[in-house]
């Protein structure tokens, strides 16, 4: 890499960014994705256009980019969380696997087909198994389609997708520096990404909620940027040390901090700077496309347009149908997934940072984006049509037959959610993983660092065998709240009641003691991986058991004490942001509880005084505060409006919450992920050339014609009057007003 000039690095800076201004007006004016502009501002800026100034040094371009990917990796962590994951579903899991799984395979034939080596092959079918979620999101949006029963769906196989890859780019970082494709190796390499993800989550989730809890109230928005970019940085070094890559650091980290209740709040606050280094990402992309090697790979480039498209149909319509989905959904789903995007730039950026990717395939893959990117709303409208068509020629047997696969894989599922041991096995499965991980971590750790430090500092005031006895004695007492856990599997309080009405007994105790002896062999086979070295293996063995009885009949009652709080607080941070909604971990007295709940658009309160919602003897509860782009408001007036954003603090009864939360504040765990739509809450005064001067808002169309809805209007200084069918609008009327933003514009 070229050495990095301070004034050459300010000179290119200052190139990319005024194109990538110009390109992001003209683009939004046509109504087009603004990620082609940017590949059209980064074409311009490169060697390639011989018509206007180019950018100097090249490696400055690569800082750049590389520092772009951090930045967007970490806020699509922001976006993804893994509890997210978890409400996604195991359809959306099959879903994305047979997507990924099919395109991967198919762009792998075609890229050995086309003479690739092995290598090249399997990253050409990794940039052609991503769908782009910002891609999908806009041409929603603009087709007004978000609201469709399908959609959900789609933004769960698409946070599936995001996981997928990040995984994929780990396993092929593996490939790239080996230059061959091992199973054994990829095996490896999957198993240990699995197991810092897990440690990295786990980590976090203890630490990081808690340090925000205990200084939310000295946070400002400057301090929280400061901590949200260190944190990201931090986690990419700590991921490169442990020999993966700077993006999934930042990718983890942001989806640890997705989970805490300060999530939305460092989102907003990050969004300018991934605005900022997103776009000179793109425009580094963009650079890579040559006009020559277009020309030359026209039919490699309009092949593998039709493969994405017509593979992403067949591959998505089959995975929605093989989980359960009816034909139409299935197809609509399909027909949306019709495109390449922001990861496969990713991927093929990581190809070429690593020097194993052919020079073709790059500007091979941009164009092949921009080309589905295009014809990806018509293939969404086309879906109706296409399904109305298969419908009609369908075999009338097979319909029936998806029908009834439809039905029984739903009644299945349902049954399964039913089965009392499922659950049981399932959470204690996941209980013996997550502890068996930080238990060999651990072990790692102290066979490294504090058994030998405790033993250099016992040698000068015991002997040698005297020190390491003691120095071991610690780190099993260190390690004997995680040994128990794995020793002594857990039932809620309601899994023991539907297992105590069953007439055998053993149903409750034999399942539980098959556990008990498997989490005992383990935790045999830690111990004796810690005394390995030190001990014989006889010797191991005989401590090990000795050691697992003086948990169970000396210490359990300690130990289990502090297990409890452990596992209190760790689910404690894990549910933070829905704790924090329902205030179920914030109990006042009694069954009392203080929720803090955000105001929806939909909300019926919106625009309304408190002291109108009445909320207190409809509900129950009492308002205690309400934050409005982080101003906080103890105890608000009566006279105080509510307006979509707020944060309401509630006081009331777990019952009285959970009847007020739908209303207040609706979540939907399927829901798309929230993105940075063209809709906002603003307000504005109107002047003498507005249209709506002298209308009724009865005749005002402001939903039909300006997707727009109207919350409150200001007559006056502080003059809020009602907002009813026959009110008339005049000149100085300040509108709050919630809408889509350059239709709004027209009215003002």
């Amino acid at each position: 890499m070229e050495e990095l000039q301070i004034n050459s690095l300010i000179t290119d800076l200052a190139l990319i960014l005024t194109l990538g201004a110009a390109a992001t007006i003209i683009f939004k004016l046509l109504k087009q994705p603004v990620v082609l502009g940017y590949i059209v501002a980064g074409f311009i800026a490169s060697p390639h256009f011989a018509y206007s100034p180019s950018v100097g040094n090249e490696a400055n371009i690569e800082f750049w980019a590389q520092l772009g990917i951090v930045v967007l990796l970490f806020s699509l962590g922001l976006e993804f969380s893994f509890k997210k994951l978890i409400n996604a579903g195991v359809s959306a899991i099959v879903t994305a696997l047979i997507i990924v799984g099919g395109m991967l395979a198919t762009g792998f034939i075609i890229g050995k087909c086309m003479g690739f080596t092995s290598v090249n092959s399997i990253f050409l079918g990794a940039m052609l198994s991503m769908s782009s979620t910002t891609i999908i999101l806009k041409a929603l949006t603009d087709l007004n389609m978000k609201h469709r029963k399908f959609v959900p769906g789609i933004f769960a196989v698409l946070i599936v997708e995001d996981l997928f890859a990040v995984v994929m780019m780990v396993i092929l970082s593996s490939i790239a520096i080996n230059k061959t494709v091992e199973g054994g190796e990829m095996v490896m390499s999957i198993l240990k990404l699995s197991f810092f993800l897990i440690i990295w989550f786990v980590v976090g989730v203890f630490v990081i909620p808690s340090i925000f809890r205990k200084f939310r109230r000295v946070l400002s928005d400057e301090m929280m940027l400061i901590i949200a970019m260190g944190l990201c940085f931090v986690m990419a070094i700590f991921s490169v040390a442990s020999g993966f890559s700077l993006a999934l650091g930042a990718f983890v980290m942001g989806s640890i901090l997705a989970g805490t209740s300060e999530a939305e709040r460092i989102e907003r606050i990050i969004n300018p700077v991934k605005d900022l280094f997103g776009a000179v990402f793109f425009i580094s992309v963009g650079m890579m496309v040559d006009p020559s090697v277009i020309v030359q790979y026209a039919g490699t480039i309009a092949l593998l347009s039709v493969v994405v498209i017509v593979g992403m149909i067949i591959f998505g319509t089959t995975g929605m149908l093989a989980t359960g989905q009816s034909l139409k959904i299935s197809m609509e789903s399909g027909f949306s997934l019709t495109q390449i995007g922001e990861f496969s730039f990713i991927i093929a950026t990581l190809g070429t940072t690593l020097g194993v990717l052919d020079g073709s395939i790059y500007p091979i893959i941009v164009t092949v984006s921009v080309i589905t990117t295009f014809t990806t709303p018509f293939f969404i409208k086309a879906a109706i049509p296409s399904y109305n068509f298969v419908e009609k020629h369908i075999p009338k047997k097979w319909n029936a037959l998806l029908e009834g696969y439809s039905k029984t894989v739903n009644n299945e599922v349902k049954q399964k959610s039913r089965n009392v041991w499922s659950s049981i096995i399932k959470r204690n499965l996941l209980r013996l993983l997550l502890y068996s991980v930080v238990i060999i971590a651990l072990i790692f750790l102290m066979r490294t660092y504090l058994i030998p430090f405790l033993n250099n500092l016992l040698s000068n005031v015991m002997s040698g065998s005297q020190a390491l006895i003691l120095s071991l004695i610690c780190a099993l007492f260190l390690l004997s709240p995680f040994f128990f856990a794995i020793i002594s599997p857990r039932l809620s309080r309601k899994e023991k009641l539907v297992l105590k009405d069953s007439n055998s007994p053993m149903i409750e105790f034999l399942p539980r003691l098959v556990m008990a002896i498997v989490g005992g062999l383990l935790s045999m086979t830690y111990v004796a991986s810690l005394l390995y070295g030190f001990y014989s293996s006889k010797v191991s063995a005989i401590v090990a058991i000795v050691y697992l009885l003086v948990l169970i009949v000396v210490l359990a009652p300690f130990l289990r004490k502090h297990l409890d709080l452990i596992e209190k607080h760790f689910m404690s941070n894990v549910n933070e942001r829905e704790n924090r909604r329902t205030g179920k971990e914030n109990n006042l007295v009694s069954d009392m509880h203080l929720a803090y709940m955000t105001v929806g658009y939909n909300c019926p309160f919106v625009g309304e005084r408190l002291k109108n919602a009445d909320l207190r003897r409809k509900y129950g509860v009492n308002v205690v505060a309400i934050i409005r782009n982080t101003v906080r408001y103890p105890i608000p007036t009566g006279n105080m409006r509510i307006f979509p954003g707020d944060q309401i603090g509630v006081i009331g009864t777990d019952d009285q919450i959970q009847t007020l939360l739908p209303l207040l504040d609706p979540k939907d765990n399927n829901a798309e992920p929230a993105s940075s739509s063209d809709v906002e809450f603003t307000h504005f005064e109107l002047t003498d050339k507005s249209p709506l001067l002298g209308k009724k808002l009865s005749q005002a169309r402001l939903r039909d014609d300006y997707k727009s809805s109207l919350v409150a209007v200001e007559r006056g200084e502080d003059n809020y009057i009602s907002v009813t069918p026959d009110l008339v609008f005049t000149q100085g009327d300040v509108l709050w007003i919630v809408g889509d933003k350059e239709l709004m514009n027209k009215l003002k």
